[in-house]
C-alpha cells in the first residue's frame, strides 16, 4: 500500500476548506474545530451512563462479515451502561456504531454546533455515537448513503486507514456490498497483522492515507471514502453527515440504500454460499487477478 499522513490542521477558514480539501476529496484533520463545543469537556463514560445506562443497545465485536452476515446486524445486545462499564475496565473487542444517542437524548445537540460555515445539507436528524473498547475495529467500508462525515474524536485515540472510492478494487470490494474481503486488521504491526498482501496483491497499488486522532480531533472524510479504524484506548466519536449536494451523489447512495442492500440481504437469506463464492470471483477479476 502506498500511504501518505493525512493533512492536519489547526483552524480552517470555508474557502480554504472548498478549495483544498471539499472540492478536491481530500481528507483532512481539523484540531480545534470542537473546541468551543461543549461536548469537548461534558461528555464522558459516567455522563452518558447516568443518562441512558439503561437503554439496550446492540453491540459489535471484531469477526469480519460471512456468507450469512446480514448488513449491520448487532453481535449481541446489552444494556448502555453494562456495555460502558466494560469498555471502562480495559480491552474489549466490542463496539457500538451508528447510535442515534440523540433520539434518547435530543438535548444533547445543544451541546455542539453544526458546522455549516464549512458543509451544507446535514442530516440533523441522525448524529450519530460511535464507541469502542481499547482494541476494537471497525473492519474496511465506505458508508452506504455516500454521504461527506465530520468525524470528532473525543475520549481515547483511534487509528483511521483511508482510501478514496476509486481505490475500491485494489481494496478488493465484494460487489452489492460496501465491505472489502481483506482483514486489514493491525496492518501496521508485521508481528501480528492479519493482511495478507500475498493473498491480495493489488493491495501494493492502493493509494491512500492514515492518522490517528486525539481528543478533540476532527475528521472531514470525503463521500465515498474507504475506512478501516482501530481503537487504540477505550473511546468514542461522533460523526456528522452531510449529503453530496450533487443529484448524482445523492441518487447513488439512495441506490445503495433501497436497492443495493435490499438486493444483497435477499440473496444472502436464499443463497448465502453461492452468493459468497459469486461475489469473491467477481471480486478477485476486478482486482485483476
Amino acid at each position: 500500500m502506498l500511504l501518505k499522513p493525512v493533512d492536519v490542521v489547526d483552524n480552517i477558514n470555508p474557502a480554504s476548506f472548498k478549495s483544498d480539501y471539499y472540492e478536491t476529496m481530500q481528507p483532512v484533520v481539523i484540531r480545534n474545530l470542537s473546541k468551543e463545543w461543549p461536548a469537548l469537556s461534558k461528555w464522558n463514560w459516567d455522563y452518558f451512563k447516568n443518562l441512558l445506562g439503561n437503554i439496550e443497545v446492540g453491540v459489535y465485536n471484531n469477526i469480519k462479515s460471512d456468507a450469512y452476515t446480514p448488513v449491520n446486524k448487532a453481535d449481541d445486545y446489552m444494556q448502555f451502561g453494562v456495555y460502558l462499564d466494560l469498555v471502562k475496565q480495559g480491552p474489549v473487542g466490542l463496539r457500538i456504531f451508528l447510535f442515534n444517542l440523540f433520539a434518547h437524548a435530543p438535548n444533547l445537540v445543544q451541546d455542539f454546533t453544526w458546522p455549516e460555515e464549512l458543509l451544507t445539507g446535514f442530516v440533523k436528524r441522525f448524529p450519530m455515537l460511535f464507541i469502542g473498547g481499547a482494541g476494537s475495529v471497525t473492519h474496511m467500508h465506505f458508508d452506504i448513503d455516500m454521504s461527506h462525515i465530520l468525524h470528532t474524536q473525543f475520549i481515547g485515540r483511534k487509528r483511521v486507514l483511508l482510501f478514496p472510492f476509486e481505490e475500491q478494487h485494489h481494496l478488493y470490494r465484494k460487489p452489492w456490498e460496501v465491505l472489502s474481503l481483506v482483514n486489514f486488521e493491525k496492518y501496521y504491526d508485521p508481528a501480528s497483522s492479519k493482511l495478507n498482501i500475498d493473498q491480495y496483491p493489488a493491495l501494493r497499488k492502493a493509494k491512500g492515507f492514515e492518522v490517528i486522532l486525539n481528543h478533540g480531533d476532527t475528521l472531514f472524510m470525503p463521500a465515498g471514502y474507504w475506512h478501516h479504524m482501530e481503537y487504540i484506548d477505550s473511546g468514542f466519536a461522533m460523526s456528522l453527515r452531510a449529503m453530496q449536494n450533487t443529484v448524482g451523489g445523492k441518487l447513488k447512495g439512495a441506490w445503495n440504500l433501497i436497492g443495493m442492500r435490499n438486493i444483497d440481504t435477499l440473496l444472502k437469506k436464499t443463497a448465502p454460499e453461492w452468493w459468497y463464492n459469486y461475489k469473491k470471483e467477481k471480486t478477485f477479476e476486478a482486482a485483476g487477478h
